[in-house]
């Protein structure tokens, strides 16, 4: 299986320069305002920029200009890696300038590193608006004949690609970010939905009922689990059931071996809400590559964290799971090597760590994670 194994990130808030090796399950710790939600936008950024949604997704964050690391950046740059079982890995760079009130993609680069002598086979080679991509009919860079998109990367344009460049495109352009679920009274996620094939629960949760539903239908052992996690976490609950509400509509019931009659979907707490919804997501056989998500703690019992964890790394031998946290408590639940420790530098920019390698295995004898983080041993302080 190929992965995104490193990336870097420069110019991007106080991202000045990250460089950083991905790994299957990454917990992002530290204070507020030290860069771990702006990690996940400036990988959705990317995202975007590989899907041919880069114009859209800058004028949603305000501009390159508002997002640019103050008075330290002039360009907003990334730099990713795929490993590539049995090959050299795969290298793309992406490089965006202010230009007047927008921006320019000033240089844009896929290749593979081959040999020494050899050099680097160039899938993408772009600099101020000069496009070559490799055309796989003619074996060499050409300029594109049809019309480009000078606010699109060549990622998104180009014509097919070899298998490898395919796969790493796919990659990045589907990498998904799920923020805290909305539970007001009229969410999505509390509202009747269709009768339809969906293999997600949706961002807000719009799809959450027709996903369960979906999923019991076409695979009841997946469906079983989630009914498990949830006994686990709540002994008293029986079953989840879908009663029509309408024609080609249904709603969802919690049925608890406490009272004669069930739940509705918006009776739940905020909490059982917030974690049915994360349940299954993260057992979803649709997760895309990369799955980020932005604090899903909140609400949540301290009880229900070590289900989480273990969750979370059930998932991650399916998708590449980055995950933003506040909370020592499900840090408790975490080995070293699946926790990114972001800090502050005397300049005020991120610095970043992996928890394996700092100093902790004495200290691990004698204390939690979760302690060593509340003491300071590991940088980040909450």
């Amino acid at each position: 299986m190929c992965i995104i194994n490193h990336i870097k990130i420069s110019g991007f808030r106080k991202l000045s320069n990250i460089d950083l090796p991905l790994r299957p399950l990454m917990v992002l710790i530290g204070a507020n305002g030290v860069g771990k939600t702006s990690f996940l936008d400036a990988y959705s950024l990317l995202s975007a920029s590989a899907a041919g949604g880069l114009n859209s997704k800058l004028s949603h964050f305000g501009g390159l200009s508002s997002i640019l690391t103050r008075g330290k950046a002039s360009t907003v740059s990334f730099s990713v890696t795929m490993e590539v079982p049995g090959q050299t890995p795969l290298e793309y760079e992406l490089n965006l300038i202010p230009k007047g009130a927008g921006y320019a993609i000033s240089r844009e680069v896929l290749a593979q590193l081959m040999n020494r002598n050899n050099g680097a086979f160039k899938h993408i080679d772009s600099k101020d608006g000069d496009i070559r991509y490799f055309e796989i009919e003619k074996e060499l860079l050409v300029r594109p004949t049809w019309e480009h998109n000078p606010f699109e990367t060549s990622l998104f344009q180009v014509p097919k690609m070899f298998r490898k460049p395919e796969e790493l495109r796919r990659i990045i352009g589907t990498a998904t970010q799920y923020h805290l679920l909305d539970v007001g009274q009229r969410a999505p996620v509390k509202l009747p939905q269709q009768m339809k094939p969906a293999e997600l629960p949706g961002a807000d949760g719009e799809d959450l009922i027709s996903f369960l539903y979906y999923l019991r239908e076409s695979n009841k052992e997946r469906f079983s689990a989630i009914e498990d996690t949830l006994r686990a976490a709540f002994p008293s609950f029986e079953s989840l059931r879908f009663p029509p509400v309408a024609a080609g509509m249904l709603t969802l019931t919690w049925k608890d071996r406490n009272f004669s009659k069930p739940f509705f979907i918006n009776e739940l707490s905020e909490g059982t809400l917030r974690f049915l919804w994360l349940v299954s997501l993260l057992q979803s056989p649709g997760l895309s590559p990369v799955t980020m998500i932005d604090v899903p703690e909140v609400s949540l019992h301290p009880d229900l964290l070590s289900l989480l964890a273990d969750l979370m790394r059930e998932a991650s031998q399916r998708t590449q799971l980055i995950v933003a946290t506040h909370s020592d408590r499900l840090i408790r639940y975490l080995e070293p090597n699946e926790v990114v420790v972001m800090d502050s530098d005397d300049n005020g920019c991120t610095t970043v760590q992996w928890g394996d390698t700092l100093d902790l295995a004495e200290w691990l004898t004698e204390y939690s994670l979760d302690e060593l983080w509340r003491m300071g041993r590991m940088g980040g302080r909450s």
